[in-house]
């Protein structure tokens, strides 16, 4: 199986960590949507990542979609989804709340990358500011119970999602103007993320510089 896409997509990331938590070896196409767009085209038509090409050839596309299949590869004993009931309820609550933080989070990011500062949306980005502010501040306090993980004693795509997702803001703060959970603002989510990037599947699935969204003297 090939993975399609960079470290530092959120999605990507994602999907990478939640394959070698599980077990499941891949290799990496590092083709970037923003440098290599007609290549990501050529194998997902919507010019997106991340895209899975199986070994028969046929792709998946969408994070969700992706780790949909690999749950049903590995069987409801070892799905990062809990099987239907009131936890797998909490679980997709959960990760509907990164997943969405994460949308917004790459909206602003586009907004620094694609317009000059006369041409960017301020209102919509503010927007996307308060929206990303709600859920981080939902997710802090499901993170304060978190034993250790969000639903108990097995780490799932819930805490996957957040963490990549909060390792994500790590890298493009000076282009969203969002507290990071490390500045004290989040200090439950700050302890969960810091659970997660110890885990051997995380350090393995980290973007190196060359893979980051923002150049490092990026100014907003």
């Amino acid at each position: 199986m090939k993975l399609v896409g960079q470290f530092d997509s959120p999605f990507v990331r994602r999907v990478a960590v939640s394959m070698t938590v599980l077990g499941i070896p891949f290799e990496r196409d590092r083709s970037s949507v923003m440098r290599n767009f007609e290549d990501v085209s050529k194998i997902n038509p919507l010019g997106r990542v991340p895209a899975l090409v199986l070994d028969d050839g046929m792709v998946v596309v969408d994070s969700n979609a992706i780790l949909d299949w690999l749950d049903g590869e590995v069987g409801p004993k070892r799905a990062l989804m809990p099987p239907p009931g009131p936890p797998r309820t909490k679980c997709w609550h959960l990760v509907a709340l990164g997943h969405g933080a994460a949308e917004k989070l790459v909206a602003l990011v586009y907004e620094h990358l694609m317009r000059t500062p006369e041409q960017r949306a301020v209102p919509w980005m503010n927007r996307c500011r308060g929206q990303v502010d709600a859920a981080l501040a939902v997710l802090d306090q499901a993170a304060e119970g978190a034993d250790p993980w969000l639903l108990g004693g097995r780490l799932t795509q819930a805490d996957i999602t957040i963490a990549t997702m909060i390792g994500f803001l790590g890298m493009v703060e000076p282009a969203t103007g969002i507290a990071h959970p490390d500045d004290g603002h989040w200090p439950h989510l700050a302890r969960l993320v810091a659970r997660c990037e110890a885990e051997p599947a995380f350090a393995t699935c980290y973007p190196p510089e060359s893979e980051r969204p923002l150049p490092p003297d990026f100014k907003p």
